[in-house]
C-alpha cells in the first residue's frame, strides 16, 4: 500500500484518533477501526528475522497494556518503515514471553492500575527491556507506560508500587483527573512541529534531574501536579520556570500522556524514533495530507 492509498482512511480518522480507537490502523494501515483488537500480522518472541536488515519492533504487554489503543503506534512505525522500503515487523510480547532484548525500538502502552503492576512485575522478572535500553534501543512510553517505567507510582489504594527506574520521575494523584485535547510544544532535537494527543490520567508525573520534559504545554494539562503538593511541582525549572511541561525524556526514552494513537497523529515523532533505530538522519519524507488535517482538526479542537 502507497500513502496514497490511505488518504481516504486517514480522513475518516480524524474524529476518532482522540481515543486510540483504531485511529491508527485506519490513519496508517488502511484495516478498520472494527478489527480484532490485536495487531496484525504480528511474531512471536523466539521467531527469527525474515532477513538480517528487518527492524524489528518489540510491542510490549499489549495484553495488559493496550487499554487505549497504544498498540498502534507499532503499526504506525512499522507502515512507515515499508513505505519507506524497509522490511519491519512487529514482535507481540505479552506476559506469557519472556521479554527480548534483541528488538530494533520498543512501544508500551496505557493501562490501568493492576495493569500497571504486573507489567511492572513482569518486566522486572524479565529484564530484557531494561538491557535493551542500556545498549540505546530507542522506546516509547506511553501513560501508565510512562510510571512503570519510574522509580515508582502511587495506586489506587494510596500505596506506592515500584517501577523499573528507567526514568527519573515519580507518580501521585491529582486532585483532579486530566481529560482533553493536549498541545505540546516539543523541546527535543529533531522536532519542530507541535505535537498533539488526548490525554485522560489521574497521575500527576514529577520530573527529577536525571530526566528532561518532552515540552512545554499549549492546551491541556500534561505531566499534572500532584494533588499534595505545591503548583511548581508540575512546571519546569531554570530557564523555563512556571511553564507546564509534558512528558519525559531521558537516554533512548521518550514517554508522554498523549493517546492518539501518539505517532498516528505526530508522523514527526514517528520519524524521529525510526531514524534513532535505523541509526540515520534522516528519511525520505512521506506526504500523506490526510495526516495534517487530521493535526489541524485536532489542535482547533483543543483550542476551543
Amino acid at each position: 500500500m502507497t500513502p496514497q492509498d490511505s488518504h481516504d482512511a486517514e480522513a475518516g480518522a480524524a474524529g476518532t484518533a482522540h481515543t486510540g480507537d483504531g485511529a491508527a490502523r485506519a490513519a496508517h494501515t488502511g484495516v478498520g477501526a472494527a478489527s480484532d483488537a490485536t495487531p496484525l500480522d504480528t511474531v512471536s518472541p523466539g521467531s527469527r528475522r525474515p532477513t538480517e536488515s528487518a527492524v524489528r519492533i518489540g510491542l510490549v504487554l499489549p495484553d495488559v497494556m493496550g487499554t487505549y489503543g497504544d498498540d498502534g503506534n507499532s503499526l504506525v512505525l512499522r507502515q512507515r518503515l515499508r513505505w519507506r522500503g524497509h522490511d519491519a515487523e512487529i514482535v507481540r510480547i505479552t506476559l506469557d514471553d519472556e521479554v527480548p532484548d534483541s528488538c530494533d525500538l520498543y512501544t508500551v502502552g496505557g493501562g490501568e492500575d493492576a495493569a500497571q503492576k504486573l507489567a511492572s512485575r513482569h518486566l522486572s522478572g524479565s529484564p530484557g527491556l531494561q538491557r535493551a535500553v542500556e545498549r540505546g534501543a530507542p522506546v516509547l512510553a506511553i501513560c501508565a507506560g510512562m510510571q512503570v517505567f519510574g522509580e515508582w507510582f502511587v495506586v489506587s489504594d494510596g500505596s506506592r508500587a515500584p517501577g523499573l527506574e528507567l526514568l527519573d520521575i515519580t507518580t501521585s494523584p491529582q486532585a483532579t483527573r486530566s481529560i482533553g485535547e493536549l498541545v505540546v510544544e516539543p523541546q527535543l532535537a529533531g522536532l519542530s512541529q507541535p505535537l498533539t494527543g488526548f490525554e485522560n490520567h489521574m497521575g500527576a508525573t514529577v520530573l527529577g534531574p536525571d530526566a528532561a520534559p518532552l515540552g512545554r504545554v499549549v492546551s491541556g494539562v500534561g505531566n499534572g501536579v500532584p494533588g499534595t503538593a505545591s503548583a511548581v511541582s508540575g512546571t519546569a525549572a531554570g530557564a523555563d520556570a512556571g511553564q507546564r511541561v509534558e512528558g519525559v525524556v531521558q537516554g533512548s526514552i521518550i514517554a508522554t500522556y498523549m493517546h492518539g494513537p501518539a505517532l498516528a497523529r505526530n508522523p514527526e515523532l514517528a520519524d524521529l524514533l525510526l531514524c534513532r533505530a535505523l541509526g540515520v538522519d534522516s528519511l525520505p519524507p512521506v506526504d500523506i495530507p490526510a495526516v495534517e488535517r487530521l493535526r489541524r482538526e485536532r489542535m482547533a479542537a483543543a483550542r476551543r
